[in-house]
């Protein structure tokens, strides 16, 4: 499958995500884990939450204040991980960054994150497209 969205469409859903996070909450119970993200080139704070159990991300959201990019980038990550498992989260997470950076990736593992296909032309949007999927990785990495 290739890209069939027109840019029109991509602006769309990243405006809709930005307009109306359906992840941009407090987390509703204990036990998520937490890795706070902010950028100095940008309004970027944000607090990142999974909920890991049992083998497998059984919710995702995040809080703070953030641009355009870093809010629909990371509510559309927490669509895209929620109810995978650990390793199907980690392989998500490596196919955006592959794709953001312009290399080789599976685009159907992607969804609506094929939507920042075009990041790397502009180079400092790279930090806002990939700030929830940084901190995503980094609660991850050690599963």
């Amino acid at each position: 499958m290739r890209i069939s969205m027109t840019s029109g469409m991509m602006r769309q859903i990243i405006m809709d995500h930005y307009s109306n996070p359906q992840n941009k909450h407090q987390p509703p119970k204990e036990g998520y884990e937490k890795v706070h993200m902010h950028s100095d080139n940008c309004i970027d704070d944000l607090d990142i939450f999974l909920l890991v159990e049992n083998g497998q991300v059984s919710d995702a959201c995040f809080d703070g204040t953030a641009c355009t990019i870093s809010t629909s980038s990371t509510d559309i990550m927490c669509d895209l991980l929620q109810g995978k498992s650990i390793e199907e989260a980690k392989k998500i997470i490596e196919q955006y960054n592959h794709m953001i950076h312009e290399e080789s990736f599976n685009e159907d593992l992607l969804e609506e994150a094929i939507v920042f296909i075009n990041t790397s032309k502009q180079a400092a949007r790279i930090r806002c497209a990939t700030i929830g999927w940084n901190a995503a990785d980094e609660i991850l990495k050690d599963k």
